[in-house]
């Protein structure tokens, strides 16, 4: 069955320097072996960044300008851009504006949402 979810139904998580939503996961659409979520980072945010110890992820840049610093160097984030984030590797974003940083991201197995980052209250 298809399971529709527009963004006044995602699930909004609060995370240092961005929100998440959480468009398709376990909870709310049954998906088993993905999770899908959008991310919007405003113009200077660089929370310190975290790893997935058991999720791959994809990264989808919709929005904005920015970067995903790695441990082996950061790689630019545009509209158009997709970047793969294999399990265990730190991973932090740079939203450099002037407009917000939006990005798809997509997690196998899915996560925890937020359980990467400490959430804000």
């Amino acid at each position: 069955m298809l399971k529709r979810v527009p963004r006044e139904e995602a699930q909004v998580v609060h995370l240092p320097g961005r929100d998440w939503l959480l468009y398709a996961g376990p909870d709310n659409v049954g998906a088993k072996n993905l999770m899908v979520g959008y991310s919007v980072f405003p113009p200077g945010s660089a929370p310190p960044g975290h790893v997935h110890p058991a999720q791959e992820e994809i990264i989808f840049c919709v929005a904005g300008r920015g970067e995903l610093v790695g441990p082996d160097g950061a790689v630019t984030l545009e509209p158009g851009t997709a970047v793969y984030v294999p399990v265990g590797v730190h991973h932090a974003t740079v939203s450099l504006g002037p407009g917000n940083l939006e990005l798809v991201t997509s997690f196998a197995p899915p996560v925890a949402p937020g359980s990467w980052d400490k959430k804000v209250e």
